[in-house]
């Protein structure tokens, strides 16, 4: 089969001849992959940022198919359903699990992203065919009004941008910040316009992503050493009530930390990775200020995300500014690394 495999730094390559996976656990489901999706957490391998990722890994952990084949002990699914997937893999049975936290899962994995998440490296969805382990938890049917690239982004960026504004506790009536405008970003100010925000200021430093979140109601704002008096400004002297960080670096974060409003709450969903930052905490204390990471769960929130996109309240694919063939995949990241792309969709 065709799938995309990881080099080393900006090498990824697809290839024709990648075995086609097989069901090899009672559990276990493969299906035939009808989108797949770039996303930002795929740049770390990309970049070169993560220097365990063993060369040849096959990429994605965003992907929408059919099942084809299912093992023994799959109990909810049949050959012929259209599903998506979550981008966490988990086993639904553990303690973690039971209690809604399946990033925590005893047995936690991510679709192509090597060993770096968990301790089991699982193929992933850049590809023909994929094989899901714990195809009853991970796997979620796809209704028939709900077309394949309206249910992709669930898997991942939608519920990412959903865990970060319910994570930050968005009340209607507040102003949100948004500091970093990718898609999980763009996804988050949504979330937040559903939740009941006044007015979303959208911080980003390409004009081009801001221009996006102005066409969807936001106040597009560019990060500088004047953004915090500009926050002020638009907020009556204090604030923001809330900031939604999903860029995932030290300078986005402390940014976050300057432009929330004392007693607000920074909620960061960007993948932190970094053990240098100089925490604020003179800041932080002084501001009263909450602060919580979070990492979208697809598992637990697919369902009124589901709703929300069936109904039409919510249409995640205004992110999506490609559509490639699978083939053409090494062309998607370079344009997605460069800032030319704001979200890339592989058909294959």
């Amino acid at each position: 089969m065709k799938a995309l495999q990881w080099h080393g730094a900006y090498k990824v390559e697809v290839a024709d001849d990648i075995p086609a996976p097989t069901v090899t656990a009672p559990g276990d489901a493969v299906v035939r992959v009808v989108r797949s999706a770039i996303c930002g957490t795929d740049l770390h391998p990309y970049r070169g940022e993560i220097d365990s990722f063993t060369p040849g890994t096959v990429t994605g952990h965003e992907f929408t198919g059919v099942v084809e084949e299912v093992g023994p002990d799959v109990r909810h699914l049949r050959p012929g359903d259209r599903v998506v997937a979550s981008d966490v893999i988990a086993c639904g049975t553990c303690w973690n699990c039971r209690r809604g936290w399946h990033y925590q899962c005893d047995r936690v994995g991510l679709f192509g992203y090597d060993t770096v998440v968990g301790t089991t490296a699982v193929a992933g969805g850049h590809a023909e065919y994929v094989r899901v382990p714990f195809a009853d938890v991970v796997l979620s049917p796809i209704p028939e009004d709900v077309s394949d690239e309206r249910a992709l982004l669930i898997g991942d960026v939608l519920s990412t941008g959903y865990a970060c504004a319910t994570g930050g506790g968005v009340k209607p009536g507040d102003t949100v910040a948004v500091v970093g405008c990718g898609p999980v970003g763009l996804l988050a100010m949504k979330a937040a316009g559903i939740l009941g925000a006044a007015t979303v200021l959208a911080v980003d430093p390409l004009p081009a992503r801001r221009a996006l979140a102005e066409e969807h109601g936001a106040v597009g704002l560019a990060p500088g050493p004047d953004l915090v008096e500009r926050v002020r400004e638009l907020t009556g002297g204090r604030g923001a009530d809330v900031v939604l960080e999903a860029v995932g670096t030290d300078a986005s974060l402390l940014s976050a930390l300057e432009i929330v409003r004392p007693r607000g709450t920074v909620s960061a969903a960007g993948a932190h990775a970094s053990t240098a930052m100089p925490m604020p905490t003179g800041l932080a204390f002084g501001k009263e200020l909450t602060l919580r990471f979070v990492v979208g769960d697809p598992i637990s929130v697919r369902e009124p995300l589901m709703n929300l996109v069936r109904t039409g309240r919510l249409d995640p694919t205004f992110v999506i500014s490609h559509r490639m063939p699978l083939a053409e995949a090494a062309e998607g990241f370079r344009l997605f690394d460069a800032g030319l792309a704001s979200k890339v969709v592989l058909i294959p």
